[in-house]
């Protein structure tokens, strides 16, 4: 039982990078501020999208304690239009070119595309963030390989086509991420590049998001091995049915949904709201022990 104790404790690992700036996680609870240089986002479409307006914003979540930025150029909601690879990075990299070399927390960059996750290193991201979980149907392997070659932290999300499930959500859930990562190992990618994300709100209704939120320490670790987890629900549609809350008035049943998310062992949290929500992480990791008070 000891073994099995100390085995699933929580990882700390120092990501360092080529240009100076690092990242900690495991110690505390991370706020990643999103990011949205699209159009049509399901949440802030079109409010970031010149290089001034994303600058400013970029200010405003570090100051408001993100510790990280994730950028992305192309919106992910369910009935949105694909991008091409060569359609994303026109409009990201100027984005990130501009950003990057001022921003003093790292970036991450939403991206299912390989070339995009390659030029997007070049121009200064540090961290890839892969919806498809480094499983697109399109470009198999590719992902896994560009995370090799770099060696740069990637955010495996779970996914899927469509909303069914066969059995249970959790082992469905658990045996894609065991494809992923042993996409990973066969590319070459490090465990301990390897961030998890159980998909709130992708591949799952309103009940499924649900569970998983309520099962989630159950997706800390895949087969007795533990990983970071990321967890995302900011301004979600399964808290708009569940509320009946618009996009605009569901900050704090996101912050609700992430304070008990931490508590089940979430590593970081990836919002739009990031000054408020940073405080409910803070207050809960010194709940939870994860920060000593000096009051």
């Amino acid at each position: 039982m000891k073994q099995m104790e100390q085995r699933l404790e929580r990882p700390v690992r120092t990501y360092r990078f080529s240009d100076g700036k690092e990242l900690t996680i495991g110690q505390r609870t991370l706020v990643m501020g999103i990011l949205n240089v699209t159009p049509d986002s399901f949440s802030d479409g079109g409010r970031f999208d010149t290089v001034e307006r994303a600058r400013a914003h970029v200010r405003e979540m570090v100051a408001g304690g993100a510790d990280l930025i994730d950028i992305g150029a192309e919106s992910t909601r369910p009935g949105s239009a694909a991008l091409t690879p060569e359609a994303e990075q026109a409009r990201l990299l100027p984005f990130l070119e501009a950003i990057a070399p001022e921003c003093p927390v790292p970036i991450s960059v939403d991206t299912y595309h390989a070339e995009t996750a390659r030029r997007a290193l070049a121009a200064g991201a540090h961290i890839l963030n892969d919806i498809w979980g480094l499983q697109y149907e399109e470009e198999p392997g590719e992902m896994a390989r560009v995370a090799a070659a770099s060696g740069a932290p990637v955010i495996v999300m779970h996914n899927q086509h469509g909303k069914a499930y066969a059995g249970d959500v959790i082992a469905s859930m658990q045996d894609f991420f065991r494809r992923s990562l042993a996409l990973a190992r066969e590319a070459g990618v490090r465990r301990a590049q390897v961030i998890l994300d159980p998909g709130i709100g992708f591949g799952k209704d309103t009940a499924a998001n649900l569970l998983v939120t309520r099962r989630l320490a159950e997706l800390c670790a895949v087969d007795g091995v533990r990983y970071p987890l990321l967890y995302a629900s900011s301004r979600k549609r399964f808290i708009g049915d569940t509320l009946g809350l618009p996009v605009d008035e569901r900050m704090e049943a996101t912050g609700a949904s992430c304070v008990l998310a931490i508590a089940a062992g979430a590593d970081m949290v990836r919002v739009h709201d990031v000054q408020p929500i940073a405080r409910m992480c803070r207050m809960a990791d010194f709940i939870l022990g994860r920060e000593a008070c000096d009051a």
